[in-house]
């Protein structure tokens, strides 16, 4: 058993523990992978899934109960969790064994107490859970303090990283302009705000970005808009002189992050009112209660915590109404895009012709166009090519490029049978050396002022199979039959999702992932709502002109 092993062992036993001097003991204790916004992505404070378990997958989450250790997460991650776990911990493939609320209510005792951090889970899978508990009469527990904190000893700060304001010339369009098409709809529902907790929505309507979470450059904030007032909460740590003058000049107050929750009561009762913005007073007239009543929250990103300060016939539970006018970008955007993408695939192309030759002088590879036999790798290499290595050569070049503010997600360098774990980590310590005989993908992206990327690439340096070939090609024919597809208004994603995946269901081939998702314009690299995939949630929001959307085998 390793030292760290050994360390989340004891974690376990001193979280059990605490589960079970609770006051009312509890006998489950769900850990999600999200932080208090539901991000994909989390700063490593937040990281509490992955400090218990071990398993580094951005999808997931823990169950411990009294006895047992699970973890659920998705295909993509299926492999890379069996390599991660001890075997003190249970996988469980979504999809394929019972949900975890189900396997509460068919598993744990009559009136058990399900511990979760309110803050960390949303008002859909919050509800969702209860209703399944119902049938044993179990309770979701609202915890006052998340337990995993109280175990892990060393979690990192929080890091007062300064908020910066993101210039028009990339944002294309104004904060006023995006507050007057917000407070129409909040009018068109009859309701006196709205709570944005997702935070690359509030990075994108107040026209702000951050470096509190790797790979996506947003701040730690919420937002309350009402048909009056705008506030912006955030550690005031991160507040520069600019950003304060900044939002002084869009009638915007900012207010410290914890005060969203007693903010959400003062919404709630009629009582949140703005401060002075350029000497003079927010519009005060009093909202008509009767023709506002309805507080917006998008039930999918807003946590318990919030939700639970509205009385449950006020909360008017509809998707943000900020999605859709991001996920469709405007023309200077569209602009930012192509030009991040002209700089960023040079980036790779240089790249690619700077491993290709390395692995022709290093490893006696054919390169790209020959069909040579086998290889012949130098004796007493100086300098070994690794996942590792070679991927930091691919920072380096987009690292020269203008505008560059870092990667937008981590790179999945991958030689050999890693190439097959989809959201492959690989490890500078454990990771494997290039070999000219095996296959080698690259899933990578980066953050541009203008835009972000996410490109893969999947080449041999030597002689491929005739397996590898056609899988290959199976693949190439269905990026090229989604990216020929012409359809009508109203397409979704799910209904175009086949047309990737028909060339290797002929050849009784899959892939446990979806095919495209949507990509932000300089924020995170994943963005709904709209995606190309099996899941039905691509239902749910048909595709439309300006939306960005990745095409063929790439993870959602």
């Amino acid at each position: 058993m390793t030292s760290s092993s050994a360390a989340r062992n004891q974690h376990l036993d001193e979280l059990r523990a605490l589960m079970a001097s609770h006051s009312p003991p509890i006998h489950a204790l769900l850990i999600p992978s999200e932080d208090a916004h539901q991000s994909e992505y989390v700063s490593e404070r937040d990281k509490r899934r992955q400090f218990l378990s071990g398993f580094t997958g951005s999808a997931g989450l823990a169950l411990i109960t009294t006895r047992e250790a699970l973890l659920w997460t998705d295909g993509r991650y299926f492999l890379q969790a069996i390599n991660q776990l001890s075997d003190r911990w249970r996988l469980m493939r979504m999809g394929e064994d019972p949900p975890v609320e189900v396997w509460i209510a068919d598993n744990l005792a009559d009136e058990a107490i399900i511990g979760i951090d309110s803050w960390c889970i949303s008002v859909d899978s919050a509800q969702r859970y209860e209703q399944a508990f119902l049938k044993k009469n179990q309770t979701l527990f609202q915890l006052s303090s998340d337990l995993v904190d109280a175990v892990w000893k060393h979690r990192p700060p929080n890091d007062a990283t300064p908020v910066i304001v993101h210039p028009i010339e990339f944002a294309g369009r104004s904060v006023a302009q995006k507050m007057k098409e917000l407070r129409e709809k909040l009018q068109h529902e009859k309701a006196s705000g709205i709570i944005i907790t997702a935070l690359d929505e509030v990075a994108w309507l107040y026209n702000v970005r951050g470096n509190d979470v790797h790979y996506s450059p947003v701040v730690h904030s919420y937002a309350i808009v009402t048909l009056h007032g705008a506030f912006f909460y955030v550690d005031k740590r991160k507040v520069t002189t600019e950003v304060k003058n900044y939002m002084a000049e869009i009638g915007i107050d900012i207010r410290e992050y914890d005060m969203v929750q007693l903010d959400v009561s003062l919404l709630a009762s009629g009582q949140l009112k703005g401060s002075a913005v350029n000497g003079s007073l927010l519009m005060e007239k009093d909202i008509n209660v009767a023709e506002h009543s309805k507080i917006w929250i998008d039930s999918n990103s807003c946590c318990l915590a919030l939700y639970s300060k509205l009385r449950p016939d006020q909360a008017l539970m509809l998707q943000s109404p900020i999605a859709l006018p991001k996920a469709v970008k405007n023309p200077m955007e569209l602009n930012g895009l192509r030009k991040a993408h002209i700089r960023d695939g040079t980036a790779v192309v240089q790249y690619l012709a700077w491993l290709d030759n390395q692995m022709q002088e290093n490893y006696g590879a054919s390169g790209y166009f020959s069909e040579a036999n086998g290889s012949q790798k130098k004796d007493n290499l100086e300098i070994k090519l690794t996942e590792v290595s070679v991927s930091d050569k691919l920072e380096a070049f987009r690292a020269e490029k203008e505008h560059f503010k870092g990667l937008s997600f981590p790179t999945i360098s991958s030689v050999g049978p890693n190439a097959a774990i989809i959201h492959y980590s690989p490890d500078a310590n454990t990771c494997a050396e290039l070999d000219a005989d095996k296959i080698y993908l690259c899933d990578s992206g980066a953050q541009y002022l203008d835009g972000t990327t996410d490109i893969t690439r999947t080449v041999h340096f030597g002689k491929p199979s005739e397996h590898q070939k056609s899988c290959y090609t199976a693949v190439l024919k269905g990026h090229i039959a989604l990216d020929a597809a012409v359809f009508p208004n109203g397409t979704t994603g799910h209904a175009l999702d086949i047309l990737a995946r028909t060339p290797l269901w002929k050849s009784g081939l899959d892939y446990r992932h979806g095919t495209g998702h949507g990509i932000g314009s300089y924020l995170n690299v994943h963005e709904g709502p709209h995606l190309i995939s099996f899941r039905p949630s691509a239902r749910n929001v048909p595709l439309q002109a300006s939306m960005t959307v990745t095409d063929g085998s790439i993870p959602d």
